[in-house]
């Protein structure tokens, strides 16, 4: 019986690691920075140079490690509110003491900053900055409406943005479809600021919705879901996308429905349902980076078979 308890416990604590670091993003996340450096950032034609260039892998590290890290101490300030917006979630993660996720995070960001300094002085002080922009959210910015809303969005953007330097490739889409993201991004975090307006006062922290009130939350979701469409018409204009305008049509009428249906919703369900659409429509979105061009990704394949 002990051994078997002993299995449970372990794997509890497991399970509430994976949900303090917030796991699923974690994966997520790899996965989506290394389908940008495959279809997007790079110009190699073959998966090889790219599976096995060694600072890449390094980025990837530094970045999941710090954004692992980043989680923590956002569940380390937010436990008050989170007790009240994710009760189970919270009792999930107090299986692991506070002074341990402290002395984790870090270790995790001593990890993000070593991994950065092994590509370069000038990578490793971008994941320096990175870890205390991070903390400087979550302990200061988050308390404000607009500063923490663009410092939560542009927090979520810059892992990708490591990457786009790494291989050097300004091209016009690419600038276009980090609009496009920093957009949905955007009303991804307004929408879970609606959903989460009870914590939020109890902390204290001045979130949009707190400030101006929900009623002009939702009239600004309503206007940055119109100006998505801006970059989306743009995107149509480039061959290059491919198969992937499929994914655009799809996120256009997502967020159409979204735009008319946000003025209907009430209540933290409501709420909860629209953030958990757009979390899907974001996860399509990485994925979709498949479809870019079919020959890229027939070249590649070939090159691992042969």
């Amino acid at each position: 019986m002990s051994f078997f308890s002993s299995n449970n416990k372990l794997a509890l604590k497991f399970l509430s690691l994976f949900s303090v670091v917030r796991g699923y993003n974690i994966l997520v996340l790899i996965a989506a920075q290394y389908l940008a450096a495959i279809f997007v950032f790079s110009d190699q034609r073959t998966l090889f140079p790219i599976l096995f260039d060694w600072h890449l892998m390094y980025l990837v590290l530094a970045t999941v490690s710090v954004v692992a890290a980043g989680y923590i101490i956002n569940n380390f300030y937010d436990v008050k509110a989170d007790r009240i917006n994710r009760p189970l979630k919270t009792g999930l993660d107090a299986q692991i003491k506070q002074e341990t996720k402290l002395s984790l995070y870090f270790l995790l960001n001593f990890i993000g900053f070593a991994f950065g300094w092994l590509v370069s002085w000038r990578a490793a002080f971008f994941f320096a900055l990175y870890i205390f922009s991070i903390w400087f959210y979550s302990h200061k910015l988050k308390k404000y409406p607009l500063i923490g809303l663009i410092s939560a969005t542009t927090l979520t953007i810059l892992p990708f943005f490591v990457v786009f330097v790494h291989f050097k490739n300004f091209s016009t889409i690419i600038f276009i479809h980090a609009i496009f993201l920093f957009l949905v991004i955007m009303v991804r975090e307004l929408i879970k600021d609606l959903e989460n307006i009870k914590g939020a006062l109890v902390n204290n922290y001045k979130t949009f919705p707190v400030a101006y009130g929900e009623k002009r939350t939702k009239q600004l979701i309503a206007l940055l879901i119109s100006l998505a469409f801006i970059p989306t018409v743009i995107l149509f204009s480039y061959p290059d996308i491919a198969h992937m305008k499929y994914y655009f049509y799809f996120a256009s009428a997502i967020l159409v429905f979204m735009a008319f249906f946000i003025f209907k919703a009430v209540g933290k369900k409501q709420y909860q349902l629209l953030h958990n659409v757009l979390k899907i429509l974001l996860l399509i979105g990485v994925f979709s980076l498949l479809l870019i061009d079919k020959s890229i990704l027939l070249d590649k394949i070939v090159d691992v078979l042969d």
